[in-house]
């Protein structure tokens, strides 16, 4: 299905882009440059979890386990609803503004979590940074694409993509900070380094060139912007393909740890990294790997990243029936490592492949309403997935049943036809 002609209706200016950066390395920098800023992104929502015990100890108010869900689903919540504001922030004004202040504010919000004192408190400081990480995604993500307009765009994306997967091991690190001394200390360090890595961006961070005719201010509001992307056939199944894949992915985040633990009677440390460091480990070699290969495919066909994407996601259903039939540890470790490549394939192409459909100046709201449905989405599966273990049902069950929505979303990816003026300039 091709994108309609309301978000293609001129041919978008990345061939002047690219005429700008021919012989460059600059836009290799800013892979380069925002790769630390997904590492502390996904290093602050992985360690906070693996804190729980420290921080329940050391805050009293936090007087449950329910308490404590609330202050990882209120940050969930609040960047969902916030992802397409951010992305249309970054497509209306500016990429690199935006990615500043998502900084300060990360930065800002993680030095303060070190101070809180009551769950009050918290709640505020996890809400506040909902906000911050709402806005980064997509605005680095469509930054990235604009200084990587033609077969680099992929593996551009694929390389930043693994600074997320870092993020999520250097996370799993968190209890054994926490042993160490005080969880209040990583985030006042993590806080102080975010703060002196912003003032290094503010000089060295660049806004990519875009000419007069890009069209960046012909939409004057939210609405317009969110309006010309959801009339798009093309980019409703890409919404939905987004969506799909979250489900499978946020049931192997939250609740893989629990799995491996009482399947296999694995004590929670040896079960938590198991369970983060195999999928985080071949997510991490699956991004390069799909970003590589889709702009080698990019060159033969125009459906070259969309033919990666599903080939990752063919890799999901496979992974996901066998974590649904286990017979052994070594099978399960199988399983994840062949999830998590596929899932890095898909990872690399989702912004890609969303430049083929829609112009530059809808591509970041673009991403956001695809972070708001994915991960409102993923709140409703975590929670799902908690009332099914109250009742006794085996969490291999999820897993099974998660397969269908994998295989409901390899299909669909192939229903997209990119749209040759959304994605003009030289491939």
């Amino acid at each position: 299905m091709r994108a309609p002609p309301d978000t293609a209706k001129s041919p978008a200016p990345v061939e002047a882009i690219s005429n700008v950066n021919r012989g460059s390395l600059y836009p290799w920098a800013v892979v380069a440059m925002l790769f630390p800023v997904a590492l502390l992104n996904y290093l602050d929502r992985m360690m906070i979890a693996t804190m729980r015990a420290s921080i329940r100890a050391d805050i009293p108010s936090i007087a449950s386990e329910a308490e404590f869900a609330f202050l990882m689903a209120v940050f969930m919540w609040v960047y969902a609803a916030m992802s397409p504001v951010g992305g249309f922030l970054a497509d209306r004004f500016s990429r690199r503004w935006t990615v500043l202040a998502s900084l300060f504010v990360w930065s800002l919000m993680t030095w303060l979590t070190g101070y809180a004192q009551t769950f009050t408190q918290m709640a505020w400081t996890r809400a506040l940074m909902g906000i911050s990480e709402a806005f980064y995604i997509p605005a680095a993500l469509a930054l990235i694409a604009d200084f990587h307009p033609g077969t680099t765009r992929s593996r551009a994306i694929g390389i930043h993509t693994s600074g997320i997967y870092a993020g999520q091991a250097l996370g799993g690190l968190g209890g054994v900070i926490a042993d160490a001394g005080s969880w209040r200390n990583a985030f006042y360090w993590f806080g102080a380094a975010g703060v002196v890595y912003a003032i290094f961006l503010l000089f060295a961070l660049r806004e990519a060139p875009r000419p007069q005719n890009a069209g960046r201010h012909e939409t004057i509001s939210l609405g317009p912007t969110i309006g010309t992307l959801l009339g798009s056939g093309a980019f409703l199944i890409l919404l939905v393909y987004f969506t799909l894949q979250g489900i499978p992915g946020w049931a192997i985040k939250t609740w893989m740890p629990t799995f491996l633990a009482t399947t296999f009677n694995l004590k929670q440390g040896p079960a938590g990294l198991s369970a983060t460091g195999y999928v985080t480990i071949a997510s991490f070699a699956g991004a390069l790997i799909g970003g590589a290969l889709a702009d080698l495919a990019a060159r033969k066909s125009e459906r070259g990243r969309i033919y990666v994407s599903a080939l990752g996601m063919a890799f999901l259903i496979p992974a996901l029936i066998g974590l649904g039939n286990l017979s052994s540890l070594g099978m399960a470790i199988g399983c994840m490592m062949l999830f998590g490549l596929g899932f890095g394939f898909v990872d690399a192409n989702n912004m890609p492949i969303l430049c083929q459909l829609a112009r530059p100046q809808y591509r970041a709201t673009g991403y956001g309403l695809m972070n708001m449905a994915s991960i409102g989405t993923g709140a409703g599966v975590t929670m799902a997935m908690g009332a099914m273990r109250d009742r006794q049902i085996p969490l291999a069950v999820a897993f099974l049943v998660s397969a269908a929505p994998a295989a409901c979303a390899l299909a669909l990816i192939l229903l997209i036809r990119p749209s040759k003026e959304a994605s003009s300039g030289p491939t």
